[in-house]
């Protein structure tokens, strides 16, 4: 089984954590592939992978820049993704209380509305904390995954 992170970033802080995810966790799963965001769509849930969201937030509490088409295309060419099982790391900062973390809430509740089931709880990082997110996300990870994977041999 494949993971697929994709990732939704502004200032790369994402990517930092997929690629931590991706040297870290190689142990757990035949194949983490990184897929940035950038003008990817809803065609890219089309592979037989188990997939992580892994976006920050950005503004008002949007999808990065590089998000913005994979996000619309959800609402814009929607089909049912009733086979797609994934699970979200979200970054944000809770100095912004009103839009902590939207980036990967938004994701989570567009893809719920198509059909697809998320496994476990979203991971949210709060950059207020002062925390490494690569460091968090890594851990949350490496428990994550065999859950996720598990979860991925009962429903095939």
């Amino acid at each position: 089984m494949k993971l697929k992170i994709l990732v939704g970033t502004m200032t790369n802080t994402a990517e930092y954590v997929a690629q931590a995810i991706q040297m870290d966790c190689a142990d757990l799963v035949d194949e983490i592939e990184i897929a940035m965001m950038d003008g990817l769509d809803i065609g890219v849930f089309d592979e037989d992978a188990l997939y992580l969201i892994c976006t920050s937030t950005y503004g008002s509490g949007d999808v990065p820049d590089n998000a913005r088409n994979l996000y619309d295309s959800l609402e814009l060419q929607p089909k049912y993704l009733g086979a797609v099982r994934y699970g979200v790391i979200a970054l944000g900062d809770r100095t912004y209380a009103q839009t902590f973390a939207f980036g990967g809430r938004k994701f989570d509740e567009r893809l719920q509305g198509l059909g697809a089931r998320r496994i476990g709880e979203l991971f949210i990082h709060d950059a207020s904390e002062g925390t490494m997110p690569e460091e968090l996300g890594t851990a949350w990870c490496r428990e994550w995954l065999p859950q996720a994977l598990a979860a991925m041999r009962v429903t095939a």
